[in-house]
């Protein structure tokens, strides 16, 4: 795991450097001056530290930054001000700790790797969707119900994921288009009837086990029907 170090004054960053090392990570350490936005872009490091003695305000506004272009990494501010002004003011910035100095080395450690977790859990949490017993997992693009698994596409894994967030209600030919296709260009609505059969085709297993199925609502759109195709027609 790649950790960005941005320091005030990188010589005494590298002191913290040697030690994260120690822990495992791959440090990187630049100066708050050496263009930490556009390099942490280009690193795309598991962590960014901010070692500051002086220059909060500079902190604050690469935190700023940072988060305008979307980054979502964990970001900790190391400072000498203990103030509750100062930690409100970086974490309003968009940092998601904000550590005194002095500080124990195995608290930062420990806060650090609580920071990485939270967001690995997190990450999975939105790679992974479930409805009942239907499992679907983005990142292997399968669905599992029970000993039944389905291998998709990445686009058949999108629009399941879109049925199974709408679970028992119907939603729009147009809505999922949108939500998939938005303005893509030669495209046009009867895409969404195309990849609904061939999610339909591919759910065949799973419906003939008693799992759900997709349904059709007349002038209503599509339904991933949880209760399973057997109940349904009774």
């Amino acid at each position: 795991m790649n950790l960005l170090i941005i320091g005030e004054d990188p010589p005494t960053a590298s002191s913290l450097a040697a030690g994260l090392k120690g822990e495992g990570f791959d440090v990187t350490v630049i100066g708050d001056d050496d263009h930490p936005v556009e390099t942490a872009g280009a690193l795309n490091p598991c962590a960014v530290l901010f070692d500051t003695a002086t220059r909060c305000e500079r902190v604050f506004d690469t935190c700023r930054a940072l988060r305008r272009m979307g980054r979502t990494e964990p970001m900790l501010v190391l400072s000498p001000h203990h103030g509750a002004c100062h930690r409100a003011r970086g974490l309003d910035a968009g940092a998601d700790d904000y550590i005194a100095k002095p500080f124990q080395f195995d608290e930062l450690v420990e806060r650090l790797q609580a920071h990485l977790l939270h967001r690995s859990i997190a990450a999975d949490a939105r790679e992974r969707l479930q409805v009942g017993r239907l499992l679907l997992d983005m990142r292997l693009r399968q669905a599992f119900f029970g000993n039944v698994h389905i291998r998709l596409t990445q686009r058949e894994a999108e629009l399941l994921a879109v049925l199974m967030r709408n679970a028992n209600h119907p939603i729009g030919r147009d809505e999922i288009y949108d939500e998939l296709w938005g303005v893509q260009p030669n495209t046009s609505l009867n895409v969404v009837d195309v990849y609904i059969g061939y999610l339909r085709s591919k759910f065949t297993d799973i419906t003939r086990v008693g799992g759900p199925f997709i349904g059709t609502v007349r002038g209503r759109g599509f339904m991933l029907d949880m209760a399973g195709y057997k109940c349904a027609a009774r």
